[in-house]
């Protein structure tokens, strides 16, 4: 298993994980009207993290097993294409850096990957000065985060196209 920081050349292998995660791992927290209306908007690749040096990838054998990142900047959740997003740096001193994007690849959930990849996002954002994190946790995601001591703090929602929203849990954590 090897941990890196992701570049420019993983986009088109983190574009096919992402898509394979959403259908086929959240197929039982939302619809798959939800999950397709979703892709490309809330769950997708943000290159504002690779640029930022901010989002990892966990390899096994060669294989982008699993990817995830934090994030300096305002936005919550959402991939390039997502309307709306806040690029404006926060302040470490007042707000929370957002843990952000993490997905696996069917066939290599639990085996510790998001939680190595959410370790090495609390010890950068740490080193980068901040005292707490918040993410916008899918429903799938919510048991992970929650045994990694993140507390829920509201359930809002996300619009899609087509009319559809998707619930997401707003959630977070002294680091």
């Amino acid at each position: 298993m090897r941990l890196r920081l992701a570049t420019p050349d993983d986009i088109p292998a983190l574009r096919d994980l992402i898509a394979d995660s959403v259908m086929r791992l959240q197929a039982g927290d939302y619809s798959e009207a939800q999950r397709r209306a979703a892709l490309g908007t809330v769950f997708g690749v943000d290159t504002a993290l690779l640029r930022d040096q901010t989002y990892f990838v966990n390899e096994i054998d060669d294989v982008i097993a699993a990817c995830g990142g934090w994030s300096f900047r305002r936005t919550l959740y959402g991939a390039d294409a997502m309307a709306g997003k806040d690029d404006a740096r926060l302040d470490p001193a007042g707000d929370a850096a957002r843990i952000r994007a993490f997905f696996v690849r069917p066939g290599y959930e639990r085996r510790g990957l998001g939680r190595r990849l959410l370790d090495a996002c609390e010890a950068a954002a740490r080193q980068a000065g901040f005292t707490r994190a918040e993410m916008g946790a899918t429903l799938t995601g919510v048991g992970l985060y929650q045994a990694c001591g993140y507390a829920p703090l509201e359930t809002t929602t996300a619009p899609l196209p087509g009319g559809l929203s998707l619930p997401i849990v707003r959630m977070g954590k002294a680091l």
